[in-house]
């Protein structure tokens, strides 16, 4: 039985979904895993995880343009604000998606869809530098 922990370091450049599914094949690569469960956790409340379509960048805009229109950026509707007019914003779109991720492992392959992949989602307009906290326990 093999428990792995690291910590992934994903810089973004603004607003938008970052894949990041290669990064995690290089880690299961790199560290020999077989079979199990692999988890990803992120350390902030204005970025979040999810599993999107990777076939057509489309759905990426169309995500984007739906979190605008549902969570609006106009700082006059927040009380909340100390790091810009993006920051409650932000907040509500990390609470509205996901902090982990829980993916199964099996042949040294992580088990997505067809057309899945893995999405880091940053909320905010400026760059950041991103803690993934990566777990996996199987064989």
């Amino acid at each position: 039985m093999i428990n792995l922990q690291d910590e992934l370091i994903i810089h973004t450049k603004g607003q938008g979904m970052y894949e990041i599914t290669n990064i995690i094949n290089n880690w299961i690569t790199k560290n020999t895993i077989n079979k199990g469960q692999l988890n990803l956790f992120i350390q902030h409340t204005s970025a979040s995880l999810t599993i999107m379509e990777n076939a057509s960048s489309d759905v990426l805009e169309d995500i984007n343009s739906f979190f605008k229109k549902i969570v609006p950026e106009d700082a006059s509707l927040y009380k909340h604000g100390y790091e810009g007019d993006d920051d409650m914003p932000s907040h509500i779109k990390s609470m509205l998606t996901q902090t982990s991720l829980t993916i199964p492992i099996q042949n040294k392959n992580l088990l997505l869809g067809t057309w899945q992949g893995i999405y880091l989602i940053e909320h905010r307009y400026n760059s950041f530098k991103r803690n993934l906290i990566i777990s996996f326990v199987g064989i």
